[in-house]
């Protein structure tokens, strides 16, 4: 059977949403309740789980391939400090030529599996002027400039018209700042714009950004944190600002650039990530896998 992702991904979500759900659980039994979709760079973070379990994307039914390096193509279940959580290690993007639908495909398989808290990460270029590579930023908003949307289909999988008032979770966001301060952790707060990509903006665009308010732009994240909420996930989101977006340096974008500054502040943004997991299983108390 041909497990990499095909047309009929976008076309019977619920059909192929639970054939991949199936065969996941297959490999890993019991999954957490709990899982992190791991941006640009940042996959490592899996390593820091103990009685790892993982399957590899090739092996998930109507699964989108990545093609970016970086993105390292598995799922990773694991323990953190006793906690259960599911590592998503292969994000997929919209400019890789994936319809909407199947951007946020492996959201909608999370989901049928029964996790309810997702944290999402990225690698973003800061377009706030005070801010600097290296920074982390918790997306309080964001603006979706994708010209897109992963409800738009036949068959959404879900309610259509979601409200969006509150796209990432109030309360995880506090959560997260409070272990930030006890960890003196500096952790800025900001607007997150998702644009097609691949290429970076233009000048031009990140003088519009700011306009818009936006503080940070990345070229994923904002389809499935839409799904996400549709399906009524709690989400928090974490970016890695790797660089100064175009015009406010000198220096030319690469995307190596982009690997390489995130794996210099790995190690931070880990035990950060690791910090919240470990208080949102105690706050919410979060029962262990089925």
């Amino acid at each position: 059977m041909n497990r990499k992702a095909d047309s009929a991904a976008s076309l019977a979500p619920v059909r192929t949403v639970q054939e991949a759900a199936r065969a996941v659980q297959q490999r890993l039994g019991g999954v957490p309740r709990l899982a992190v979709i791991l941006g640009s760079g940042l996959g490592d973070f899996a390593a820091r789980l103990a009685d790892v379990q993982a399957v590899p994307v090739t092996e998930i039914p109507h699964y989108p391939p990545s093609t970016v390096t970086g993105h390292a193509g598995e799922w990773v279940k694991g323990r953190l400090q006793g906690c259960p959580v599911l590592a998503v290690r292969g994000r997929v993007h919209f400019y890789e030529g994936y319809p909407m639908p199947q951007v946020a495909f492996p959201v909608r398989v999370l989901a049928a599996l029964g996790v309810s808290h997702l944290i999402v990460t990225n690698a973003a270029g800061g377009v706030n002027p005070v801010f600097q590579p290296g920074d982390l930023m918790l997306i309080d908003d964001h603006i979706n400039l994708l010209f897109n949307n992963p409800l738009i289909a036949p068959e959404p999988g879900g309610r259509r018209f979601v409200d969006m008032s509150a796209p990432y979770s109030p309360r995880l966001m506090s959560l997260a700042e409070q272990v930030a301060l006890d960890m003196g952790v500096s952790l800025r707060r900001g607007v997150l714009a998702a644009t097609t990509g691949p290429t970076y903006e233009t000048s031009a665009e990140i003088h519009m950004l700011r306009r818009l308010g936006a503080d940070a732009a990345t070229m994923s994240t904002v389809p499935e944190v839409i799904v996400a909420n549709q399906l009524g996930l709690e989400v928090l989101g974490i970016s890695c600002i790797t660089n100064l977006a175009t015009g406010l340096s000198e220096a030319r974008l690469d995307h190596r650039e982009v690997t390489e500054v995130a794996a210099m502040v790995a190690g931070k943004f880990q035990r950060l990530v690791a910090a919240v997991i470990v208080k949102i299983y105690e706050t919410d108390k979060l029962d262990r896998p089925r």
